[in-house]
C-alpha cells in the first residue's frame, strides 16, 4: 500500500457562534470550555471564536490536584481538556460550591453526568437521548444566541418582580403601621373596610404595568440574587417613610383643617393612593435621581391614571356611596408638597442603597446539592427555541 496523503476533518464553529459568545460575556457570564478532545483543538476553537483563555489543564493534571488545589484550579481556567465525564461533574461541583450559578451546555453520553450537576443543564434536540433527559432545558435549533436572549429576559423579569416585592413591602409595613396608630388614637375608624379595599383595588392595578417596565443596563449585566436581607432592611427604611407622610396627612386633617370623620378618611385616602402609586417610579431604579431613568409608558400612564382617578371618585356622585366629601383647594396644594418631599426624602435613603453591587450583594449560600432530587423534570416540557 502507498500513502497518498492524509485526510483532515474540520468542524468549524459557526460564524454566528462568536457574536453569541460574545454576548453572553458583555451579560457577566464566564465561559469555560470542558472537552475531551486534545488540549491543542480546543485552544484552537476558543482562538477562532475570540474567546479569550485564561489557561488550558488537562484531565491528567487534574487528577494529581488536591481538592482546594483542584477548586482553584477550576476558577483560574478556560479551557479543561481530555477530561472524564466524571472530572466534568466534579469541575462543575466545584464552581457551584464558591457560589457561582453554573449552566452546563451539552449533547453527548459523556456530558450526561455534567448536566446533572449543573444549575440548569442545556442541551439540544438532535443531542443524544441520554443528555436530553439529563438536560433541564432543551434547545430546538443549535443556536447559542437563544441563550443570551433567554438570560437577558430572565433578569429583567427577575428585576421588575423585585421592583413589585420591595414596593409592595414598604408601602404595606408602612400603612399598617400607619393604621394602627391612627387607629389607637383616634375616636373614629381611620378609614372604612370598604376604603381600604378601593384603595388596595386600585393600587393593584397600578401594579399591573411593572412587567413591561424598562430595566437599566447595569441590572441586564450583571446576575442577581434573591436577598431577603436587603428586602428587610429596605421595609424598615421605607416603610416609616411612608408613615411619615401619612402622619403629616393626619396633623394636616385635624389640626389645620379641623376636619371630620368623613374628611380625614378622604384626605388619608388620596394622599395614601398617591404616595404608594407614585413611589413606583423612584424605587424602580438605582439610579439617584430616578429621572435618569425612564420608565415604560405604560407604568407611566396607568400610576397616573390611578392617582386621578382616586381624585375623582372624591369629587363624582359616587363620593357619599363611597363615604367620601370633596376636599378643600388648599388640601391638594399641600398634597403635592407632601408627594414632591416624599419622592426627595426616598431619593436620598437610595443613596444608602446605591453603595452595594447591583446584584444584591451576595448570592444564596446553597445548603443542599441535587441530593434532594428524584428525577430531572420530562425534557419536552422545557424546550425553547429562538
Amino acid at each position: 500500500m502507498l500513502l497518498a496523503g492524509f485526510l483532515v476533518f474540520a468542524d468549524e464553529p459557526k460564524a454566528a457562534a462568536r457574536q453569541s459568545l460574545s454576548e453572553l460575556a458583555e451579560l457577566g457570564i464566564e465561559l469555560k470550555v470542558a472537552t475531551g478532545d486534545n488540549p491543542r483543538v480546543a485552544e484552537k476553537v476558543c482562538r477562532e471564536l475570540d474567546l479569550a483563555s485564561k489557561g488550558t489543564i488537562t484531565g491528567a493534571e487534574l487528577d494529581a490536584l488536591g481538592d482546594d488545589e483542584f477548586v482553584d484550579a477550576a476558577q483560574n481556567h478556560t479551557v479543561f481538556a481530555r477530561i472524564s465525564p466524571e472530572q466534568k461533574a466534579r469541575l462543575i461541583g466545584s464552581l457551584r460550591r464558591t457560589g457561582r450559578s453554573i449552566g452546563f451546555l451539552g449533547d453527548g453520553v459523556n456530558d450526561a453526568l455534567a448536566l446533572h450537576a449543573a444549575g440548569v443543564g442545556i442541551s439540544v434536540d438532535s443531542a443524544t437521548d441520554v443528555a436530553k433527559d439529563a438536560a433541564d432545558v432543551v434547545l430546538l435549533e443549535k443556536d447559542l444566541s437563544v441563550l443570551a436572549t433567554g438570560v437577558a429576559e430572565g433578569r429583567r423579569i427577575f428585576a421588575n418582580t423585585v421592583k413589585y416585592v420591595l414596593m409592595g413591602t414598604s408601602s404595606n409595613f408602612g400603612n399598617m403601621f400607619s393604621a394602627a396608630a391612627a387607629s389607637a388614637l383616634l375616636p373614629f375608624l381611620p378609614m372604612l373596610p370598604s376604603q381600604i379595599l378601593l384603595n388596595n383595588l386600585l393600587y393593584d392595578s397600578s401594579q399591573l404595568a411593572i412587567p413591561t417596565d424598562r430595566v437599566d443596563d447595569e441590572q441586564l449585566h450583571a446576575p442577581s440574587h434573591w436577598n431577603l436581607a436587603f428586602i428587610r432592611r429596605f421595609m424598615l427604611i421605607f416603610g416609616p417613610i411612608s408613615s411619615l407622610f401619612d402622619f403629616l396627612t393626619f396633623g394636616l386633617m385635624l389640626g389645620v383643617l379641623h376636619a371630620g370623620a368623613v374628611e380625614f378618611r378622604t384626605g388619608w385616602f388620596v394622599e395614601s393612593l398617591a404616595t404608594q402609586t407614585l413611589i413606583i417610579f423612584a424605587i424602580r431604579t438605582r439610579k439617584v435621581p430616578f429621572l435618569r431613568s425612564r420608565p415604560s409608558g405604560l407604568l407611566t400612564a396607568t400610576g397616573l391614571t390611578v392617582v386621578a382617578v382616586g381624585v375623582v371618585l372624591t369629587l363624582s356622585p359616587l363620593a357619599h356611596d363611597l363615604g367620601f366629601t370633596p376636599l378643600p383647594w388648599q388640601f391638594f396644594a399641600v398634597l403635592g408638597a407632601f408627594v414632591v418631599s416624599y419622592l426627595v426624602l426616598v431619593e436620598l435613603a437610595k443613596l444608602m442603597f446605591c453603595a452595594e453591587p447591583i446584584h444584591l450583594v451576595a448570592p444564596p449560600r446553597r445548603t443542599r446539592d441535587h441530593a434532594h432530587r428524584v428525577r430531572r423534570r420530562a425534557a419536552r416540557f422545557h424546550r425553547f427555541t429562538a
